[in-house]
């Protein structure tokens, strides 16, 4: 039981292995078939004439991917740690869609969400260059979420008031016919969007307009250069990636040196 429980591990976590590396192109392969049948399903033309193929496809594929989710958690030894994790969620989120359709039709359109699945050909294929990059800006992010978060304050500051303006200079005869409506406005036009399903007809609300767009265009700048230079930060201060790709099987960490004998984030055995 104990061996058939460790292959499982290793043919499903594992992607040093052989038998690993197939099991997971196999399966991006599945995911990728599965989005394509989705989208299909979704065009008229294709749906009236083999709608019933993509149907019994799209089950069968969906059955696959949950008997591959119990059994990802059923090898590891930490289930709660996989289940919670960020493949984990993703996992998960692939197959609801499916049995949600039985009670909800039209759900299983939001099965194309196992596209993100495809994020684990970066650890297949051992593409360092590619997580690295990931890593980046996934650091400047939670680097630079604290200014971001004050740039969208004002942001939001700056709408509110603009909207609530415009709802006083143009009113509801132009379009403007409450505030929240109003916010709307100010949102497409700061982010220069710009629909066209409300505009200002007055001399005030067409040169407020105006100010907004030109602020607009220079707030759309901020994030992109706060983000940039935590980037370039992160970078730096970066240590080369490592490309092992083996799997704790107790915390399902992932991340060790090629060397590593032991999880340096619980100290269980990478050997057992």
């Amino acid at each position: 039981m104990k061996l058939t429980r460790r292959r499982i591990y290793e043919i499903i976590f594992e992607a040093d292995t052989p038998a690993g590396k197939a099991f997971d192109v196999v399966l991006l392969i599945a995911v990728l078939l599965s989005v394509v049948v989705v989208i299909l399903d979704s065009v008229e033309s294709y749906n009236a004439v083999i709608g019933k193929e993509l149907y019994w496809i799209e089950w069968f594929l969906t059955i696959l991917f949950t008997i591959e989710y119990f059994a990802r958690i059923y090898a590891i030894h930490k289930p709660l740690k996989y289940i919670f994790s960020f493949y984990g969620i993703i996992d998960l989120m692939s197959i609801l869609p499916a049995y949600l359709s039985l009670l909800l039709a039209g759900s299983h359109y939001l099965a194309v969400i196992r596209i993100f699945r495809l994020l684990r050909i970066f650890r297949v294929l051992k593409l360092a260059r590619y997580v690295k990059a990931g890593n980046t800006l996934m650091a400047a992010l939670k680097n630079s979420r604290a200014r971001i978060t004050v740039f969208f304050e004002v942001v939001a500051a700056i709408v509110v008031l603009v909207g609530s303006v415009m709802y006083l200079v143009e009113g509801p005869e132009n379009g403007f016919d409450s505030i929240p409506r109003s916010i709307y406005w100010a949102v497409v036009t700061i982010t220069t969007v710009g629909y066209g399903d409300i505009a200002p007809q007055t001399v005030i609300g067409q040169t407020l307009a105006s100010l907004l767009m030109l602020t607009g265009y220079a707030i759309i700048a901020v994030p992109t250069g706060i983000i940039t230079s935590e980037a370039i930060k992160t970078e730096k201060n970066e240590k080369p990636v490592q490309t092992n790709t083996q799997v704790c099987r107790r915390c399902g960490f992932d991340r060790h040196d090629d060397d590593a004998r032991f999880c340096k984030m619980c100290g269980y055995s990478l050997d057992k």
